[in-house]
């Protein structure tokens, strides 16, 4: 596919019809997603409604007139101490991979979460040999945090997940507030 040009803003309702195609994709034929029957509609607007309500940012990458490609952040863990760290989401349609939709969103979920005062970023990596994912978080200055081995079980196999960290802002440097 040529180099075109996308555009990366904010996913709206309109969108959440494409968002939801392109993560059935990723539920049914794929790892990256520990869910085995993909969400409808109804639960993708819940799920994007929820993120909203919450502040997270959730983001679309448009091509053509057409959703490449989503990325979201949401709470790591729900206790109170974890309240400066976000997990984030990225999928990209397999009709526009290579294209340089993931780390465009992905780094634009990095921007935004920094801004809102978060100090850290996790990524949970469903299948250690999804090494699409792993190097662009790698590239997006994502370190390696752990491995959990085989604690998925998905398309008869046992997956891993691959635990990656980024700090946002000024990271642990000082407590947030200073």
């Amino acid at each position: 596919m040529s180099e075109k040009a996308f555009h990366i803003r904010a996913a709206a309702v309109g969108d959440l019809t494409q968002i939801a195609d392109i993560y059935a994709h990723y539920v049914l034929n794929g790892l990256a997603s520990f869910e085995t029957k993909a969400p409808d509609l109804a639960e993708m607007t819940r799920r994007w409604t929820a993120a909203g309500d919450h502040g997270y940012p959730y983001l679309v990458a448009e091509i053509d007139g057409k959703i490449g490609g989503y990325a979201y952040a949401g709470g790591f863990r729900e206790r109170p101490a974890y309240r400066y760290t976000v997990e984030d989401s990225v999928y990209v349609s397999p009709d526009f991979l290579g294209l340089g939709l993931g780390g465009g969103l992905l780094g634009e979920l990095i921007e935004l979460c920094a801004g809102l005062g978060y100090r850290q970023m996790i990524a949970v990596i469903g299948d250690s040999a999804n090494d699409q994912s792993i190097n662009l978080h790698l590239r997006l200055g994502f370190e390696h945090a752990g491995l959990l081995g085989s604690t998925g079980f998905k398309h008869e196999r046992w997956v891993d997940s691959v635990m990656m960290q980024r700090a946002l802002g000024l990271g642990d440097t000082n407590a947030p507030g200073d």
